[in-house]
């Protein structure tokens, strides 16, 4: 933990929005370098233009990569693009209109050149391929999620509206690292001479949709704004520095809701924000640190809530709890919603990654519902979100979105926006904040330890993890308990962890490699408490290592 945790940022911790735009136009990256090349993670592609990771040329070759997938895959309809309020994502839009345009791909930007949370623009591809047209739509989202302000992203969201799955982004980033090889000679642009002449060429062949109103107007048929209205329930939304501002303002205006936008500053720098535990700038609701200035508004409201840059993560903030544990708020969402939704399909399963929380399964068995537990990733619930089979899909990173009223798709990205309203609806409805709630459950069911810590590892060595069989595994017991699973392929799904999972009756750990840094990321939990889990993790890195290095 750094010192400076939860402070204040300094000056000496901002970034120069300049010098970082500069970078954008200026670098050009090297693909025989690794850290240079196009990389599409679980959330897209990634970098600083500073590290020349995220540079004109990468956003450049990527859109034309994506105009040849789509047009390979056969969709002809408008795409949907939207960006957040990290320095570089209003650049990364200009290129990628610019394109787009030269393609002849009709671009649909928002009407009012706003923000566009990544919800939103789920939500706007849902809206369209739901309506009958003769066309499919897709769209892209330029965001780097909570990372800090010198990082730019870029993200491809398929006709299902939620994020593409390997098989397109594993093409997408071959392809444009093969244009960017070449000089980026394949790539076709309109020929403006200069960024203004880009921006206004950009914009004039851009289409525009109203991604605000369309969302908000439709808030109604997926959350009781009727409830939240009646009880006057007093809601302060943080959106911390992100692209939801101007949503939560239309919210409380359309739906007369007792909301204040506590913060409506929007600063590429975020100079507002404090310090994240590692002494960096970094918009994560579910940190205690990020979210410190948040959080010491606690009794000021009745629910406190804050957002990531692109509104897919919430972070619940209560009088009496503080700032909620991203897995306690999943535990008590999914044994409200389940209980209280009666256009949902009385079989529709409970959907988690399989790092969340065992709660979840507890409270699920005890409602009778089917547990999918799949690997890291929102894009594992797209199906199941899709055909009403999975109600509610939620990830430890506070991640998570659900169904309509109606039992049909809302959206198929996280929803930090729609988690965030849920706190109101539920303390209106049940008149129990959900850190009470949650209170209920651990009466009910136990009080489990949770943590995630890490492990330093080789490339080599967080290459073969990933590829780690859990018979591989000699162990026979975790902590002082049999263990009872050893996991390489998610039970929800089979698709393959990109780690393993060691599961006893009380506790269980998950190891899987960082995509960024020389360690590995150990997940544990114990309902035996933090004593034993500090067990489970130490026997963890045993196990692994010794798998490893067997």
């Amino acid at each position: 933990m750094n010192d400076r945790a939860g402070m204040t940022a300094q000056a000496s911790d901002l970034i120069d929005v300049s010098e970082l735009v500069a970078a954008y136009y200026a670098l050009v990256p090297d693909v025989s370098i690794a850290e240079q090349r196009v990389v599409f993670g679980t959330s897209g592609h990634r970098g600083s233009s500073l590290d020349t990771a995220f540079n004109e040329v990468h956003i450049a070759a990527i859109t034309q990569a994506i105009v040849e997938y789509r047009a390979g895959q056969g969709i002809t309809g408008p795409l949907f693009i939207g960006r957040d309020t990290h320095g570089l994502s209003q650049p990364a839009e200009t290129t990628a209109l610019d394109v787009l345009a030269a393609n002849g791909v009709l671009a649909l930007k928002d009407e009012f050149d706003d923000f566009v949370p990544t919800p939103a623009l789920s939500h706007a591809i849902i809206a369209y391929n739901a309506d009958g047209h003769d066309d499919l739509t897709d769209g892209i989202i330029i965001t780097p999620s909570h990372n800090p302000p010198r990082d730019g992203g870029f993200k491809y969201n398929p006709p299902h509206g939620g994020p593409a799955d390997s098989d397109a982004t594993g093409w997408i980033a071959d392809r444009a690292n093969a244009i960017i090889a070449d000089g980026n000679q394949a790539v076709k642009r309109t020929g403006s001479a200069d960024t203004a002449a880009a921006v206004g060429a950009a914009n004039t062949a851009a289409g525009s949709y109203d991604f605000r109103g369309r969302y908000v107007d439709d808030l109604e048929n997926i959350i009781d704004i009727d409830a939240i209205r009646t009880a006057g329930i007093r809601i302060g939304a943080d959106p911390l520095g992100g692209a939801s501002v101007n949503y939560w303002k239309l919210i409380a205006e359309k739906y007369d809701l007792n909301l204040t936008v506590v913060n409506p500053d929007v600063d590429p720098t975020w100079a507002f924000m404090t310090l994240d535990w590692d002494g960096k700038i970094r918009m994560d609701p579910s940190s205690k640190s990020a979210m410190a200035s948040v959080v010491a508004r606690r009794d000021e409201f009745d629910i406190l809530t804050g957002n990531d840059a692109d509104a897919d993560r919430h972070g619940i903030v209560t009088p009496d709890g503080g700032l909620m544990n991203p897995n306690h708020y999943l535990a008590v969402a999914i044994q409200y919603l389940y209980t209280h939704r009666e256009g949902w399909n009385p079989d529709a399963a409970v959907g988690k990654t399989l790092v969340s929380s065992s709660m979840i399964d507890r409270v699920a068995a005890a409602m009778g519902r089917d547990l999918i537990e799949v690997p890291v990733g929102f894009k594992w619930f797209v199906p199941g979100l899709v055909d009403g089979s999975v109600a509610f899909g939620g990830e430890e990173s506070a991640g998570a979105s659900f169904l309509r009223k109606d039992g049909s798709v809302w959206t198929t990205d996280k929803d930090g926006i729609l988690l965030a309203l849920l706190a109101s609806e539920i303390l209106a409805v049940t008149g129990k904040t959900p850190s009470v709630l949650y209170a209920d459950l651990v009466e009910e069911f136990g009080d489990p330890a949770y943590e995630r810590v890490d492990a330093a590892a080789s490339k080599e060595q967080k290459a073969k993890l990933g590829k780690l069989s859990g018979a591989a595994i000699a162990a026979t017991e975790l902590a002082g308990d049999p263990i009872t699973a050893k996991l390489s392929e998610a039970p929800g799904n089979g698709a393959a962890i990109g780690g393993v999972k060691v599961t006893t009756e009380f506790a269980w750990f998950a190891a899987r490699p960082s995509g960024t840094e020389d360690v590995y990321k150990i997940y544990g939990e114990s309902f035996k408490g933090a004593e034993h889990l500090r067990l489970v993790q130490a026997e963890a890195k045993a196990i692994v290592d010794a798998a490893l290095n067997g």
